[in-house]
């Protein structure tokens, strides 16, 4: 699908606004960013709309992104070489902390659940990784503290979806050094609205093994995205 360079950076801002407040993104919030009037961004959020990237919830007059604008978004993203360089996103901090949490373990378990922990304190996420035949899970409450799980069925569906992550792991093995599955797109919970961002790396314990953080689609993905990355990456070079 075909938008305009506008139309993409106005969709990048409603991303990122919503990924900080929570709150659907208005016209007039980008108006006065765009420096352009409100009409003309009302225009441009119409053909965003139609184009399916971005919908109006019944009850605000704002926007909020769909899981088909995240795709879109997160794609340019992975185009973008930067966007999963750590030190090109102002992460130095991140990654000194996972470097010293995976490099002070002398087992290899005890330094991908380290770079677990780490990623659920600078993410804010849940944080998961398979270590052998068993999926270690760290945050839960993190993830069940967002304003998206105040329905009670988003949580059962996230529930579900952990529940059958493990062995969808084992027998999917995705293939790419970094995996993101978005919303609708997961295999498991598709009705859960989270993010799976996974990142595959060597172990002792398997040429497959994952590490990575389950979200709500409202994510810093830039951010995320190049947390995971560094972590597998650094797991592989130290084990």
């Amino acid at each position: 699908m075909k938008i305009t360079p506008r139309q993409e950076e106005i969709l990048r801002q409603i991303i990122e606004e919503y990924a900080e407040t929570a709150s659907p993104v208005g016209s007039v919030t980008m108006a006065k960013l765009f420096r352009v009037s409100p009409a003309t961004i009302r225009a441009e959020m119409a053909r965003l709309e139609a184009l399916g990237f971005i919908a109006q919830p019944h009850t605000s007059a704002g926007r909020v992104p769909t899981d088909a604008g995240y795709r879109y978004y997160v794609n340019s993203l992975e185009k973008e070489k930067s966007s999963i360089d750590v030190a090109e996103n102002g992460l130095d901090r991140g990654m000194h902390a996972l470097v010293r949490r995976i490099s002070s373990q002398s087992e290899a378990d005890a330094a991908i659940r380290g770079a677990v922990d780490i990623l659920v304190e600078l993410t804010g996420d849940l944080g998961l990784a398979t270590i052998g035949e068993q999926l270690y899970l760290s945050g839960i409450s993190n993830l069940f503290m967002q304003p998206e799980f105040v329905d009670t069925r988003r949580v059962q569906a996230v529930a579900r979806l952990l529940d059958n992550l493990e062995p969808w792991l084992r027998e999917t093995a995705p293939g790419e050094p970094l995996n993101i599955f978005i919303g609708q797109e997961n295999p498991i919970g598709r009705n859960s609205e989270v993010s799976l961002i996974i990142s595959k790396f060597r172990s002792p314990f398997s040429d497959r093994s994952y590490i990575g953080v389950l979200g709500p689609t409202r994510q810093n993905y830039s951010k995320v995205m190049s947390l995971v990355k560094y972590a597998g990456d650094m797991l592989e070079e130290v084990l």
